[in-house]
């Protein structure tokens, strides 16, 4: 039912009206009477009709005085005005307000019910419009986040949008930049993560920085990106940055490396977003978790890319010799340098990839395969600190094999001395080179330094010592050995005097007065 409010000084006129209307019949009820516009609007503040019929001539505040006031604080309501006087000011007046019934007194029944009806269904389409209009805002309010998202993907992958396409959907989504610069920040969620946890950290972020700041914001593949004004303090940035980053791990248990964009233009939102996945390549030098800038990127002056080169000679020797003391520091130097050179994630991975060929070459052949096997696992490798571990490890067992493979080898080596120098005691052509060649069939350099190495003596030392001892243990157990025999016993032949020189160097005594001794 349409409230109707009717207001006359008259009250004749107004108990005449109230009765001849059959109210009801029109799906209205009068709701009110007032005897001038003062009263009229009083009724209206408190009870809000549909309808106001009124008269013109009023005192205090006449009809149309009335009429300007209630339109201007709730145009909604319709006005049927009443008239005793025809002057057409009148009528203009009212029209300027929206007054499209004006009625001259004294007037029938069938003049005020046509005027009502004509109202009522005027009230009916415009109650039916703004349900539509209402319906239609519900669903677009619905709609309107989408379209923004898909708007921002737009923004920044599609070459074709441009200050115009701006204008236009920013008028749509009521976003306004003026001159101001915009910066574009993406998350990216390291580890294993649902779906849902990329909607909790746009969520974190608006809240964190703000509906005034953040201007658009959307998922796009496996990152959230942001499109805010641009924070001048960028300190102040990047502590919000770090909360948002704080508050989602303290929920989820996730970490999350973040790009942040320079400023720019609106215009330049696809150069920014390009900038920031650029930046998010570099997480392979800067480590999972890192909130990386452009200033990090930069290569200062010389923008080329300068050649990578690294003699992995020394190393791979020094692995197939088993020294891990200096693989390690190698290979630490080595990937300080990947590091400085800030190449693509992709081009250090092709430069590491051969490196570690062949480093497990030098592993043993039935182990190359089982090594190799493992190069598809650099695909996984996200930073440069994981992909550099992986490496060392790799190198660190081989390293180690090989070096009890030598040692063990060398063992046996220095065991075959041993034993030929026990058997050859008394020759007198016992020698390293005669070993080497003669007996081991090697280099006499190089089982030199072997011996010494693991014996901690020459080999002509060890030689000579173990003949003196024997040339004593020989004297303390027969007692009247001659010196001749002991020389000859003990590989110096025919020459006792050189015998008993060496003798007397080694133990401070000649045989003669070691025989003597207690």
């Amino acid at each position: 039912m349409y409230k109707v409010l009717l207001v006359d000084d008259e009250r004749i006129i107004v108990e005449g009206i109230s009765r001849t209307v059959n109210w009801n019949a029109y799906e209205a009820e009068l709701a009110g009477t007032a005897r001038n516009g003062l009263e009229a609007m009083a009724f209206i503040e408190s009870h809000m009709p549909d309808i106001v019929i009124s008269d013109i001539k009023m005192p205090g505040l006449n009809g149309l005085q009335l009429v300007e006031k209630v339109n201007a604080e709730y145009p909604h309501i319709a006005f049927i005005l009443l008239s005793g006087f025809s002057e057409f000011d009148y009528a203009r007046t009212a029209m300027q307000f929206g007054v499209k019934h004006y009625l001259l007194k004294p007037c029938n029944e069938n003049t005020i019910t046509d005027a009502l009806t004509e109202v009522i269904s005027e009230l009916k389409k415009q109650h039916t419009q703004e349900s539509f209009m209402l319906h239609i805002q519900k669903e677009l309010s619905k709609v309107l986040p989408h379209a923004k998202e898909q708007f921002l993907k737009e923004l920044v992958t599609n070459k074709t949008y441009g200050q115009r396409d701006w204008d236009d959907y920013g008028n749509l989504f009521h976003i306004t930049v003026d001159n101001e610069k915009v910066q574009l920040i993406l998350f990216q969620i390291e580890g294993v993560f649902e779906f849902e946890h990329l909607f909790a950290v746009k969520n974190i972020a608006q809240d964190v920085l703000g509906k005034p700041t953040v201007l658009l914001s959307t998922t796009i593949g496996k990152h959230v990106l942001l499109l805010i004004k641009e924070i001048d303090e960028p300190e102040v940035l990047f502590a919000q940055l770090i909360e948002i980053k704080q508050t989602f791990s303290s929920y989820y248990k996730l970490d999350a490396t973040v790009a942040v964009s320079n400023a720019g233009q609106i215009i330049d939102a696809r150069k920014m977003y390009r900038d920031t996945l650029e930046c998010l390549n570099y997480q392979f030098y800067l480590g999972e978790g890192s909130i990386i800038t452009q200033k990090d990127v930069e290569r200062g002056d010389d923008t080329a890319l300068k050649p990578f080169f690294y003699d992995e000679e020394p190393l791979c020797m020094h692995v197939k010799s088993g020294d891990w003391a200096f693989v390690q520091q190698e290979l630490q130097n080595y990937f300080v340098m990947l590091a400085d050179s800030r190449m693509d994630m992709h081009l250090s991975k092709s430069y590491v990839i051969p490196l570690y060929i062949s480093i497990v070459r030098q592993g043993k052949p039935e182990e190359i395969n089982e090594y190799l096997t493992k190069i598809a696992g650099f695909d996984q490798f996200t930073t440069l600190k994981t992909t550099q571990q992986f490496v060392t490890e790799c190198a660190e067992q081989i390293c180690l094999n090989n070096f009890h493979t030598h040692t063990n080898k060398h063992s046996g080596i220095i065991q075959k001395m041993i034993q030929v120098i026990e058997a050859h005691i008394s020759n007198p052509d016992l020698s390293l080179n005669w070993v080497a060649s003669e007996i081991l069939y090697m280099n006499a350099d190089y089982v030199g330094k072997l011996f010494k190495k693991e014996m901690g003596e020459k080999f002509s030392n060890y030689v000579v010592r173990l003949r003196m001892e024997r040339a004593m243990e020989e004297i303390e157990k027969t007692g009247d050995v001659k010196v001749f025999e002991l020389a000859e016993k003990f590989g110096f032949g025919d020459n006792p005097q050189y015998f008993s020189q060496v003798f007397k160097k080694h133990t401070g005594s000649t045989p003669s007065e070691f025989k003597r001794s207690p």
